[in-house]
């Protein structure tokens, strides 16, 4: 029976989707299978199914497969790329690969031609074959090959020469090249990328959910990285000639139709020059919602920056959050009646109504001069990126006396803390009492991934976790939300305050008062499924 009437008579397609896919198939020159999964006609899997029955092959999941190494090297990474193939298994004369599409016949003749084997075929999902492709031969490895090939380059033999890069950085290849590995970083929700020279090798890691995994790279990508890194600093407009002192700029790209700021750092390193480049979406909505607060912590935060005036400070180390949630507040402040301006470092997100100001210490536009100046601009509500030293503070503290709602960070472990550090840079207890209306602290945990999510009992109690799937990368998580604590000053608090009492005690009395701590956030989030009590554990410390 015809694929046609097959798909018909199994009910997966209808006659008038099949008309459609028929004039797309013949206007197009692709083939019928082809037209009908990239249009959304059919799902891929069970068309597969229905063309290996069919055709007399095999359908296998190639994530779960075992590839022969001996088949991966019969075959170069830019002709798997070029005919989207993966080869699965080499027992001579036979080579097994994987297809998408059984119609197309022109992988298995130039296989037989010109590396003279005889091809078994199976068919694979093609999202399964371009990660197989990816994880055998490494992200752009295809393109790596194309260039060593028209370069002549030997392996072992990198390029030096300035005006070599700055030409070789323009080339097709090397920008494709560096786009496939920004592609694939956002592609896996990547917020970092980190690329590290070693002696005779390059490391490529991307941040995921706040963790660095290795990315599988062509292992002769060393050959093209000075080319690769010249790409990277024209990208952002830095001198590609200089490799002794550390570099700094910005790019913005497109990928799949979205924006995205990219905040480059180059630093020479021993081997050469590491790069970290920073992902951020130009465009995210920020919501308090989506944090992942309670609602009584969303109530408690709403309350507090509809105050008219008055100091709020987000607590917690690098990489916790803070930024997003000062951010989410802002969004839901910013109304027509309001100015708002904030001092960052650096300017993470756009912000459209708000006055942003990155700050510049090399010209001597810190914090506390930039929040001095923009006193004059008539402001309701400011946001200082982080009080470091007692200028700002005394200057957000001032600014919170007059009038105005400042929200500002701290680097601190948790709430209790916030008010020890500030008299700690020598701000009088009283000015704390008087202006800051809380201190809130918290960290991001992973969330379970909701694909391969189960429940499972220890000692009587149910409890998460994620088994590890395709979606997530085995990992078991997909995503993060924070878990916080939050200490307004209520009169007890500014008693203990006022006597300079430790964090400790402070915290103790909060505690008293009802105040939920991040370890108590977290767990009840892991009992409801939302994340893990390992995970709570890893970044509160329980």
């Amino acid at each position: 029976m015809k694929l046609e009437a097959n798909l018909v008579k199994q009910g997966m397609l209808s006659k008038k989707d099949l008309e459609k896919a028929l004039t797309i198939s013949r206007q197009t020159y692709r083939s019928l299978p082809l037209v009908l999964v990239e249009n959304g006609f059919v799902e891929e899997e069970p068309l597969l199914r229905l063309l290996a029955d069919q055709h007399g092959l095999n359908f296998v999941a190639l994530g779960e497969l075992v590839i022969d190494d001996a088949a991966i090297r019969s075959v170069s990474a830019k002709f798997a790329s070029h005919y989207l193939i993966m080869p699965v298994r080499l027992q001579a004369p036979v080579l097994t690969i994987a297809l998408s599409d059984p119609l197309d016949m022109s992988p298995v003749e130039d296989i037989q031609t010109n590396l003279g084997y005889q091809v078994e075929r199976v068919l694979a999902c093609r999202s399964d074959i371009l990660d197989a492709i990816r994880r055998s031969y490494g992200i752009g490895a295809d393109t790596v090959e194309k260039i060593l090939q028209e370069s002549s380059h030997e392996e072992a033999e990198p390029v030096a020469e300035s005006h070599d890069l700055a030409k070789m950085a323009d080339d097709a290849s090397v920008v494709s090249l560096v786009n496939q590995l920004l592609q694939e970083a956002i592609d896996e929700r990547a917020t970092d990328i980190h690329f590290e020279a070693g002696r005779d090798s390059v490391d490529v890691r991307r941040r995921i959910d706040g963790v660095l995994y290795p990315a599988h790279v062509a292992s002769n990508i060393r050959v093209l990285y000075p080319a690769i890194i010249s790409r990277i600093k024209l990208m952002a407009r830095l001198n590609i000639v200089e490799r002794r002192i550390p570099q700094d700029g910005r790019s913005r790209v497109t990928v799949g139709g979205k924006n995205y700021d990219l905040r480059i750092s180059v630093v020479p390193a021993l081997h050469g020059e590491n790069v970290v480049i920073r992902i951020l979406p130009t465009t995210m909505l920020f919501n308090l919602e989506e944090l992942g607060l309670s609602p009584a912590h969303r109530a408690a935060l709403g309350e507090l920056i509809n105050q008219p005036h008055g100091l709020i400070f987000v607590t917690g180390p690098t990489g916790s959050g803070k930024s997003t949630t000062l951010y989410a507040c802002l969004r839901q402040l910013n109304q027509p009646g309001r100015k708002i301006i904030t001092i960052e470092d650096p300017v993470e997100y756009e912000l459209k109504g708000i006055t942003q100001t990155q700050i510049n210490p090399k010209i001597g536009l810190t914090f506390a001069t930039a929040l001095r100046s923009m006193l004059r601009h008539d402001p309701d509500i400011m946001m200082v990126g982080e009080v470091r030293d007692r200028e700002t503070a005394e200057i957000a503290i001032q600014t919170a006396m007059t009038g105005h709602l400042v929200l500002s960070t701290l680097h601190t472990n948790d709430a209790a803390s916030g008010a020890v550090r500030l008299i700690d840079m020598g701000i009088d207890p009283y000015l704390i009492t008087s202006t800051v209306r809380a201190f809130a602290a918290q960290r991001l945990v992973k969330t379970i991934c909701t694909k391969c999510k189960e429940s499972y009992e220890i000692d009587g109690a149910t409890r998460y976790r994620g088994t590890g799937c395709k979606a997530c990368k085995q990992t078991g998580y997909s995503g993060r939300i924070a878990v916080c604590e939050f200490l307004p000053l209520k009169p007890e608090i500014q008693e203990l305050i006022l006597d300079r009492a430790s964090s400790t005690v402070l915290r103790e009395k909060a505690m008293a008062l009802g105040m939920v701590s991040l370890a108590q956030d977290g767990q009840e989030k892991a009992a409801r499924g939302i994340t893990t009590l390992e995970e709570v554990i890893r970044v509160t410390s329980i």
